[in-house]
């Protein structure tokens, strides 16, 4: 990078102290040759499932097998209704369309940009059987708020968890609140492999069991070659696994940098312009993205560029204004579209310097004064 430039993302950082761990355990994986299961993934799973407070940890393939792998070994299929909010990463629909259910699009509220209460009593119908709870950039939901919803209508609650590796709600950490929770462990991840990965968290021991077997073409766990299912296949591999398990013993000190850098954030961006992510009583955030709302996005994303800053966007369409999803919501989503075009995702990750949230905040301040003259 030039100088002066401030990458979105450097994982080089994060693994460099864990270079010689990392060098280890993939030499091993190689030496015994156990590629797929195994005890390293089973370790993991152990890791992983203690960490979010709850009983079992399925490996899979990525974070979207993950949704649609939970959804089927819930039953969930033809004729079935799930509530997602728009904006989420298009993945979260895919899943539940590729699960055989409808997906039923709806808004989020204004200030953290989550699915709530509200929305879900706004929505549900007969056909209603599941609520997908979006974690999303890093912030838990009011996990109450929906619970309560779905107690009351007799919804399933599912955590869609793949940005909040840790994050808690008073209290209480994601992943342990619903019928499952779906991981993802992509490489960006504040909890990352070195490739695609993901797992299905639960505390229901039937509910994993099946999403295990449907997720390795439906084997009977009493004999291999029986397959009782109709199942694809989706399996944490030994050496991700490996992996995720030296990255663990890093991860809450990783995501107490991210707070660090988000309070920097808050306390270096203060301007009429810039509006900021809520806060919430009872959230504890792991701040997998640093996202902000401006007003002329792009332009302020190419003034950013030019000097040097990097930034993404969380999402440029929310997904009910993708066409293949268009006819999975009813009417326009104002929040979702308000918000999808003016929000911004500044640089966050571990090891990033203080100089370079500075160099991001003065970029930003000026490509505002630039554009609007203050």
């Amino acid at each position: 990078m030039a100088e002066g430039s401030v990458p979105f993302l450097d994982l080089g950082r994060s693994h460099a102290a864990l270079a010689d761990e990392l060098d280890s355990v993939w030499r091993s994986s190689v030496e015994q040759s156990a590629f797929i299961g195994g005890a390293t993934v089973e370790r993991f799973e152990r890791h992983w499932a203690a960490r979010c407070e709850s009983l079992h940890a399925v490996g899979v393939g990525n974070g979207t097998d993950a949704i649609e792998l939970g959804l089927r070994a819930m039953g969930l299929g033809p004729g079935d209704e799930v509530i997602v909010p728009s904006n989420t990463f298009i993945a979260t629909v895919e899943a539940v369309i590729r699960a055989g259910a409808t997906p039923v699009l709806v808004d989020v509220e204004p200030s953290r940009l989550l699915l709530t209460g509200e929305h879900v009593r706004a929505a549900v119908t007969r056909r209603t059987a599941a609520v997908i709870a979006v974690h999303l950039y890093g912030q838990p939901v009011d996990a109450d708020d929906l619970a309560a919803a779905c107690n009351a209508h007799g919804l399933a609650l599912v955590e869609d968890a793949a940005q909040a590796h840790l994050a808690r709600w008073r209290g209480r950490g994601v992943g342990s609140f619903g019928a499952f929770a779906a991981f993802s462990f992509y490489p960006g991840k504040n909890l990352g492999a070195m490739g695609d990965a993901g797992a299905v968290v639960t505390s229901d021991a039937a509910l994993a069991e099946r999403a295990r077997a449907l997720g390795n073409h439906g084997r009977s766990r009493h004999d291999h070659n029986e397959h009782d299912l109709v199942a694809m296949n989706s399996r944490l591999d030994a050496l991700q696994a490996a992996v995720l398990d030296v990255k663990l013993t890093s991860l809450s000190r990783w995501n107490e940098e991210r707070r660090a850098l988000a309070a920097a954030y808050r306390e270096l961006l203060v301007h009429p312009a810039i509006e900021h992510l809520g806060a919430a009583e009872g959230a504890e955030p792991v701040h997998h993205l640093e996202v902000v709302r401006v007003p002329c996005r792009d332009l302020v994303r190419a003034e950013l560029s030019r000097r040097g800053v990097a930034t993404g966007i969380h999402y440029k369409r929310p997904c009910h204004l993708n066409p293949p999803y268009a006819a999975f919501a009813e009417g326009p989503l104002p929040v979702c579209e308000e918000a999808s075009e003016r929000m911004i995702s500044l640089p966050i990750f571990p090891g990033m310097r203080e100089d370079e949230v500075e160099h991001v905040c003065s970029s930003l301040l000026a490509a505002l004064a630039a554009l609007h003259g203050g």
